[in-house]
């Protein structure tokens, strides 16, 4: 099945590693560092509104983190 993640993308559910919310994971110095290293790979998805989660992704041997507006519990909601 296809999780839809707004701006007409959707990922494979398997391939979802994590769903995770921008403003209570970025406190962490460990979380802004990965999605800086992240950044620098060129391995962030951005989207055009503000972005308020993250979406960790494996899938083909590549990472990926794509930046949604929607918020966690919208997503969660999704995957069921």
């Amino acid at each position: 099945m296809y999780l839809p993640i707004g701006n007409d993308m959707s990922l494979r559910d398997t391939s979802v590693i994590g769903i995770f919310d921008l403003d209570n994971t970025t406190i962490s110095p460990k979380t802004r560092e990965f999605l800086s290293e992240a950044e620098k790979n060129g391995e962030v998805v951005p989207c055009d509104d503000l972005p308020k989660s993250f979406i960790l992704t494996a899938e083909y041997g590549f990472n990926r983190v794509y930046l949604t507006s929607l918020n966690t519990y919208t997503l969660d909601k999704r995957t069921k």
